[in-house]
């Protein structure tokens, strides 16, 4: 229970990570189609499917996609070629808005709730599962698959989580 705003926390029913054990860390996750350079994406997509896999959500599960720090290979790249005065690659634009790989994932997997972007000055985990907490408990959504997404000079990590509001479904 959240002691600010009276709202249950919400149940894990599922979770996904990045790196697990035999993940090829140097080489990073699987390309994915449509997203460039770029392993932030990939991250996002990757623990989706791991956590979605064993327990498929309901059709009314929303998206809360979490980074501190965004899309900094991305965010590189372009502030670097603006700099030089290059032209900046379509697929750049696309792919720096974090919604993109949000709607991927959503349309994969037939999720039909709501997708909410979060890059908080606080933890990570508490920001995603006490935005998750307020979806389930505004009635916007059923289930909600939380994503955290970082990119780190020491090495990339992810997490996905499947939550509930309530008994498991």
């Amino acid at each position: 229970m959240n002691r600010l705003t009276g709202i249950p926390a919400p149940r894990t029913l599922a979770v996904g990570h990045w790196p697990e054990p035999g993940d090829d860390v140097v080489a990073g996750p699987p390309s994915l189609p449509g997203f460039v350079a770029s392993s932030f994406s990939p991250l996002a997509a990757v623990v989706a499917d791991r956590c979605l896999k064993p327990a498929p959500a309901v059709e009314r599960t929303a998206i809360v996609l979490v980074t501190r720090s965004g899309d900094r290979v991305s965010a590189d790249h372009v502030r670097q070629a603006v700099a030089d005065g290059k032209r900046v690659g379509p697929l750049y634009f696309f792919q720096s808005v974090p919604n993109s790989v949000a709607g991927y994932i959503a349309a994969r997997w037939g999720l039909r709730g709501p997708v909410v972007c979060l890059s908080p000055t606080t933890e990570a985990h508490v920001a995603g599962l006490e935005q998750a907490a307020l979806l389930i408990a505004d009635g916007d959504a059923d289930q909600v698959l939380v994503v955290l997404v970082e990119q780190a000079a020491d090495g990339d990590t992810a997490e996905a989580m499947l939550v509930s509001g309530g008994d498991p479904l």
